[in-house]
C-alpha cells in the first residue's frame, strides 16, 4: 500500500515565498496547515486568516510497483481516453502535434494541456480525481474526497516508486479555510473500493434516475434534422418489441450553438413544443441537446453580449474549441448571462415540454480558472447552477470532469464520442486525447463501468447495428452493442430500428439479455479484451479483438 513520503506546501504572502515540506501539521504566524490521517482516509488542510496565494500543494506516497501490475488513472473529462496501462506504459499528450494543428483545431482547449505536463516516459503518467493499481483481482484504490476546492492530479512514477496527488489551485488566492487534500487509500476487490469510496463521498445516483432505453438523433443525421426526419424515426421506435424510455434531439434543431430561443423554423416550422408533444404521445420522454456554456462565433449571442463571454488574463475571449464555427465560452459568473440561461431552461422544460436534457462541452467552464477560484470551484458552480435552474427534469452531462458530475447529474457520458469507423483515420491520432473513436469509447465504458450505478448511470454512447453509413463490421458492431449494454445505465441508438433485417433482430433481442448482466473482470490481453461477467448463477466470457 501507499506510504506517506512527503507534503510539500508553498505559498506567497506580500510578495514573499514561503514553503513546506512536511509529513506532519505545522503551525507558523501566517498559517496553520492541518495534516491528518485516520485509518485510510489523508487530509490537508490550511487555516489562515491572511491572504495567501497558493503556489502548490502536493502530496507524495511511496509506493513499490512490481510487474504484471495494470494502472488506471481517470482522464481529465468524459472524452479523454481512460484504460488500464502497464505499469512502464507513458501517455502521449500534444507535444508531437504539428503547430498548425493546434491552432487550427484549438486542441489545447479540450483536456487539460495547457496545465500539465506529458514527459511520454515510461511509467509516468497522470489523471484526474481517482485511479488504482490492480494486481490480478485486488485494487489499490486512491481517490480524491474533495473536487470541490480544486481537481486532484495524480501522478505515478515507476522510476521513484512513488504516486503524487496535487491539487489543482497554482495562483488561487485564499483568506480563510481551504482544503488542500483529502484522499481515500484502500485495498480489496472492486466491489469493496469502490463501495468505500462513494459512501465516503456520500453520493448515490440521483433518485429520479433509472436505467434507460432510446434513440438519439446524432450518429445517423449529424445536424441533418427535421420534423419529418425525426417523426418517421419516432414512428419506428414507438413500434418496436422492446419499450424504450426516451427519444433525444440532438444539434441542428438550433439556428446556431447559443441562440438556444431561436429554433431553425425551415427545420421545425411547427417549434420544438409540437415535436415533444409528438414524442410524449408515443409515451417516450422527449429529449434536447444544449451546450449551455459555450457559443460558436457565428451566433447571434456572440455579436450582441460581448459582456457574457468568458475573457482571459490577456483579455482575449477564451476559446472552447474548434466545434461549429469555432466556439467561445460564457462567463458563469455574469448575472445576465445568468438570467439568460435560467430562461432557456425554463423554456424548454416548462413552455416546450422537454424531460431530459442532454448537457454537453461542460468542460468548458472552467477552462480558465480565477484568482479566487480553482477550476474544481468554477466547475462545482457551473455543475450546481445547472441543476438548480433544470426544473427537475433528467440531466445527461457530456463533455464534465466527471468528479464534478458525481452526483449533480441523472446520467453522464463517460467515454468520447463514437465514431462511423472503429479508430478515425491514422492521421487523427495525432490529435488530443478525446477525439472521436469507437475503439476509444469501448474501452472508457469498460474502465470506466465502476461508477455505473454509483456516481450516476453511465452513458456510454450510441451502438450502431444498421448496415448503411458506417463503416464498422459486423463484429465492431457487435462489440461495441454488447459492452455499452453490460457496462452502461444508457442504452442508447441513432438506428431506425424497422430497417433491421431478421438477422439484426436476433442480434439486438441478445444484446438486450445483456443489460441484466454483471462484468466481473475485464483486462486487454495483446490486442484482445477479455470480458468475464455473468447473467444470473450462469457464467460467461467474452474475446474482443480490439
Amino acid at each position: 500500500m501507499l506510504k506517506l513520503k512527503s507534503i510539500n506546501f508553498s505559498y506567497t504572502e506580500n510578495g514573499e515565498i514561503f514553503t513546506v515540506s512536511t509529513k506532519r501539521s505545522v503551525r507558523n504566524d501566517r498559517m496553520f496547515f492541518e495534516v491528518e490521517t485516520d485509518g485510510n482516509t489523508f487530509s490537508a488542510v490550511i487555516h489562515t486568516d491572511n491572504e495567501i496565494q497558493i503556489n502548490n500543494i502536493s502530496a507524495t506516497f511511496e509506493y513499490p510497483f512490481m510487474s504484471g501490475e495494470k494502472i488506471f488513472l481517470n482522464g481529465y473529462q468524459s472524452w479523454t481516453d481512460s484504460i488500464e496501462h502497464p505499469i512502464s506504459d507513458s501517455m502521449r499528450g500534444l507535444k508531437y502535434t504539428p503547430k498548425r494543428y493546434l491552432e487550427q483545431h484549438a486542441l489545447t482547449q479540450y483536456g487539460d494541456y495547457n496545465f500539465t505536463d506529458y514527459p511520454f516516459t515510461p511509467g509516468e503518467m497522470h489523471g484526474w480525481t481517482y485511479g488504482y493499481v490492480r494486481h490480478e483481482n485486488e485494487y489499490d484504490f486512491f481517490g480524491s474526497l474533495d473536487e470541490r476546492s480544486g481537481f486532484t492530479k495524480i501522478l505515478t512514477s515507476i522510476r521513484r516508486n512513488e504516486i503524487t496527488f496535487v491539487r489543482d489551485c497554482k495562483d488561487h488566492t485564499i483568506n480563510s479555510d481551504y482544503t488542500g487534500l483529502k484522499l481515500i487509500i484502500c485495498t480489496g476487490s472492486e466491489d469493496t473500493v469502490f463501495d468505500r469510496y462513494f459512501e465516503l463521498l456520500g453520493i448515490k445516483p440521483r433518485a429520479a434516475a433509472k436505467p434507460v432505453m432510446g434513440y438519439t438523433s446524432w450518429y445517423r443525421h449529424y445536424q441533418n434534422i427535421s420534423s419529418e426526419i425525426l417523426t418517421a424515426d419516432l414512428n419506428a421506435l414507438a413500434e418496436q418489441k422492446y419499450k424504450s424510455d426516451i427519444f433525444q434531439i440532438d444539434d441542428g434543431w438550433q439556428t446556431k450553438v447559443g441562440d438556444w430561443l431561436s429554433v431553425d423554423t425551415e427545420k421545425f416550422p411547427e417549434g420544438m413544443a409540437e415535436m415533444a408533444a409528438k414524442i410524449r404521445e408515443k409515451g417516450l420522454i422527449p429529449g434536447l441537446w444544449l451546450a449551455p456554456f459555450v457559443c460558436e462565433k457565428d451566433s447571434e449571442v456572440f455579436r450582441r453580449f460581448e459582456p457574457w463571454l468568458l475573457k482571459d488574463s490577456d483579455r482575449n475571449y477564451v476559446k472552447g474549441g474548434s466545434n461549429w464555427s469555432g466556439f467561445y465560452v460564457f462567463d458563469i459568473y455574469n448575472k445576465e448571462f445568468r438570467s439568460y440561461l435560467r430562461k432557456v431552461f425554463d423554456t424548454v422544460t416548462k413552455e416546450w415540454g422537454f424531460g431530459f436534457l442532454k448537457l454537453d462541452f461542460l468542460y468548458a467552464a472552467c477552462i480558465e480558472p480565477r484568482h479566487d477560484k480553482t477550476r474544481g470551484q468554477v466547475m462545482a458552480d457551473a455543475m450546481d447552477f445547472l441543476r438548480e435552474i433544470s426544473n427537475g427534469v433528467l440531466l445527461l452531462g457530456c463533455g464534465v470532469p466527471l468528479g464534478s458530475a458525481f452526483g449533480k447529474v441523472d446520467y453522464c457520458r463517460i467515454g468520447c464520442d463514437v465514431s462511423l469507423d472503429w479508430d478515425d483515420k491514422s492521421y487523427m491520432k495525432m490529435m488530443h486525447r478525446e477525439r472521436i473513436s469507437t475503439k476509444n469509447s469501448i474501452l472508457n465504458s469498460v474502465f470506466r463501468r465502476q461508477l455505473n450505478g454509483r456516481a450516476f448511470y453511465n452513458d456510454p454512447d450510441v451502438f450502431i447495428l444498421r448496415d448503411t453509413g458506417t463503416e464498422l463490421t459486423d463484429a465492431q458492431k457487435q462489440c461495441l452493442a454488447e459492452i455499452n449494454a453490460m457496462n452502461g445505465g444508457v442504452l442508447f441508438t441513432s438506428d431506425n430500428m424497422n430497417s433491421y433485417d431478421e438477422i439484426t433482430q436476433k442480434v439486438f433481442s441478445r444484446i438486450m439479455a445483456l443489460r441484466n448482466s454483471k462484468v466481473i473482470s475485464a483486462e486487454l490481453i495483446d490486442k484482445h479484451l477479455i470480458v468475464k461477467f455473468t447473467i444470473g448463477e450462469r457464467k460467461f466470457i467474452r474475446k474482443y479483438k480490439i
